[in-house]
C-alpha cells in the first residue's frame, strides 16, 4: 500500500489542501478493522496472493448436464474400488488353497496381510492423492492412478507365489486404486452445489452394489476359470475405470500455487495444514476413530473363511456379504438424513453409536450357530457401517471449519491405514495359533468399544471450547465499549 492510503482521515492532506472533519473514533474503528483484516490475511497466507472475490461468485455449478455422466463415472470408480477391496473374503479362501501349504502355521497370518496391506495403502495414500490433485487436476490423477491400478492387478494374476502379491496387489494395485479414487469425489465439486448431497449419497452407494454383487460374480468366476483368470477380469474394472477418469472434465481452474516467480510448488503451509491440529477436539476425534478401526476390517477378511469352517463349503458364505452391502447403502441414506438434524458437533454421538454396534456384533459372530443369526449380525452391522461412513464429512466441518475440512480429512483416512492394515493379519494369527475365530473376532469388538468411548468426549471439549470464545469475545466487547467511551471523552475535552 502507499503512504497516502495509509494516511488517516483526519490528518492534514496537502494534496487537497484541507482537513477531514471525520470524528476520530470513527477513524479508529476503521483502523481497527483494517489491521485485523490484514491479521486475518496473514494467518491464512493470504497476504501476498489475492484471489478476485468476483471470480468465485461468477461461477455456478450447472446442476446437471454432463456432470450426470460424471456422477456416473464416479460412482463406477468408488463401486470398482470398495468393491473389491470388501469382497477381499472370497478371494481370500482361494489364495489360501492356491498358495497354502497345511504345513505352514502362519498360513492365515501371511495371506491376510495381502488385502489388509491393500486396504491400508488406499487410505496412507490420501494425504499425498490430494496434493497431486490439487496440481495435476482430477483428470490426469484418475486415469494415471487407474492406469497403475490395472498393471498391479494384471501382474498380480501372474504371480505363482504368495511373496509378489504384497507388492502387486498389496502396493501398486493400491496406490493406484488411491489416486483414482479421491479425484471422483472431488470433481463433483465442480458440477453440483444445490444437489451435491444427493449426488454424494448416489455416488458413495456405488460400493454397496459392488459389494452386493461383485461376491457372487468373484465365486462363479474362481469355480470356472480359477485364481489367475478371475484376476484378469477384474482388470477389466480398472481398465474402464480409466476410461470413466476421462470424463472428469474440469470447470474450475486447477489449484496452481503460482507465485511471483511462476512456480507451481506449494508453499509447505498448503502442504501441512497446522491449523487443524490446534483444535483439541479434532485431536480427539483423529486418534480416537483410528483406535476404534484396528478390528474394522476384519470380518470382511475373515468371516467367509470363518463361515466355511463352520457350516461347510457348501454354505452360501456370500450372501453375508450381500447382507452388509444392503443395509450399508441404507444406513449412509438413512443416518446421513438424521444427521442434518443433529445439531453441531453432537453428531459424534450417532458414530459412537455406530461403533458400539458394530463391536458387539463382532463379538456375537462366534455365538452364531446357526446361519440366519449371522445374517442378522451382518445386517445390523452394514446398517451401522453406513452410518459411520456417511457423517465424516459433516463431522470435519464442525470440528475444522469448511477452510481446512479437505486437509482434515486427508489427514484422518491417513491415520486410518495402521489399524485396518494390522487388523486382519493379528485375526489370522490368532486362527492359526489357537485353531478358531473365535478370540479374534472377541478381539475385533474392543478397539470400537474404546474408540467410542474416547469420541464421547468430544462434544464436551468443543462445548467448552465456544463457551471460552464466548466470554473472550464478552470481555473484549466490554474492553472496546470503555476505550470507545474514554476516546469520546477525550475528544469533548
Amino acid at each position: 500500500m502507499t503512504q497516502g492510503n495509509n494516511m488517516t482521515e483526519n490528518e492534514y492532506d496537502t494534496t487537497k489542501g484541507n482537513i477531514s472533519t471525520v470524528p476520530a473514533e470513527v477513524d479508529e474503528k476503521k483502523a481497527e478493522e483494517s489491521c485485523l483484516n490484514e491479521e486475518e490475511k496473514k494467518e491464512n497466507g493470504d497476504s501476498k496472493l489475492k484471489v478476485p472475490e468476483t471470480a468465485e461468485k461468477e461461477f455456478e455449478p450447472p446442476e446437471g448436464g454432463w456432470g450426470w455422466v460424471v456422477m456416473l463415472a464416479a460412482m463406477w470408480c468408488n463401486g470398482s474400488v470398495f468393491g473389491i477391496q470388501n469382497a477381499f473374503g472370497i478371494l481370500f479362501v482361494s489364495l489360501l488353497k492356491e498358495f497354502g501349504s497345511e504345513k505352514d502355521e502362519d498360513l492365515r497370518f501371511k495371506t491376510a496381510w495381502v488385502g489388509s496391506l491393500s486396504m491400508g495403502m488406499i487410505f496412507f495414500c490420501s494425504p499425498i492423492v490430494s496434493i497431486f490433485t490439487d496440481l495435476l487436476g482430477c483428470r490426469i490423477t484418475a486415469v494415471g492412478g487407474a492406469a497403475v491400478g490395472l498393471v498391479g492387478l494384471l501382474a498380480s494374476s501372474f504371480v505363482t507365489s504368495l511373496g509378489p502379491l504384497y507388492f502387486t496387489y498389496g502396493i501398486v494395485f493400491a496406490c493406484g486404486c488411491s489416486f483414482a479414487y479421491q479425484p471422483s469425489l472431488v470433481i463433483l465439486g465442480h458440477y453440483f452445489k444445490k444437489r451435491l448431497g444427493l449426488v454424494n449419497g448416489i455416488v458413495t452407494a456405488g460400493s454397496s452394489i459392488f459389494t452386493i454383487t461383485l461376491p457372487f460374480l468373484l465365486s462363479g468366476l474362481l469355480e470356472k476359470v480359477g485364481l489367475h483368470n478371475t484376476m484378469r477380469v477384474l482388470s477389466i474394472f480398472m481398465f474402464m475405470l480409466m476410461l470413466a477418469g476421462l470424463t472428469y472434465r474440469p470447470l474450475l481452474p486447477s489449484g496452481s500455487f503460482n507465485s511471483k516467480t511462476g512456480s507451481r510448488c506449494p508453499p509447505i503451509n498448503k502442504v501441512f495444514n497446522v491449523n487443524i491440529w490446534k483444535s483439541l477436539g479434532y485431536r480427539i476425534w483423529a486418534f480416537g476413530i483410528p483406535a476404534a478401526l484396528y478390528g474394522y476390517f476384519v470380518p470382511y477378511v475373515h468371516l467367509m473363511k470363518h463361515v466355511e469352517e463352520l457350516f461347510g463349503k457348501d454354505a452360501n458364505k456370500e450372501v453375508l456379504l450381500m447382507c452388509i452391502g444392503i443395509t450399508s447403502a441404507v444406513g449412509r441414506l438413512i443416518f446421513g438424513r438424521v444427521a442434518d438434524y443433529v445439531p453441531g458437533v453432537n453428531k459424534v454421538y450417532l458414530q459412537v453409536a455406530s461403533f458400539l454396534v458394530i463391536g458387539l456384533m463382532s463379538m456375537m459372530i462366534p455365538l452364531c450357530k446357526i446361519f440366519g443369526g449371522l445374517i442378522a449380525v451382518c445386517l445390523l452391522m452394514g446398517l451401522f457401517d453406513g452410518c459411520f461412513i456417511c457423517i465424516m464429512a459433516p463431522i470435519a466441518f464442525e470440528l475444522v471449519g469448511s477452510q481446512d475440512v479437505s486437509q482434515a480429512i486427508g489427514f484422518l483416512l491417513g491415520m486410518m491405514s495402521v489399524p485396518m492394515t494390522v487388523g486382519p493379519p493379528i485375526a489370522g494369527f490368532l486362527r492359526d495359533r489357537l485353531g478358531s475365530y473365535d478370540v479374534a473376532f472377541y478381539l475385533a469388538g474392543i478397539p470400537p468399544l474404546i474408540g467410542g468411548a474416547v469420541l464421547c468426549t468430544i462434544p464436551w471439549v468443543e462445548a467448552r471450547r465456544k463457551r471460552r470464545e464466548k466470554e473472550a469475545e464478552a470481555d473484549a466487547k466490554l474492553n472496546y465499549n470503555k476505550n470507545s467511551e474514554i476516546l469520546e471523552h477525550d475528544s469533548v475535552i
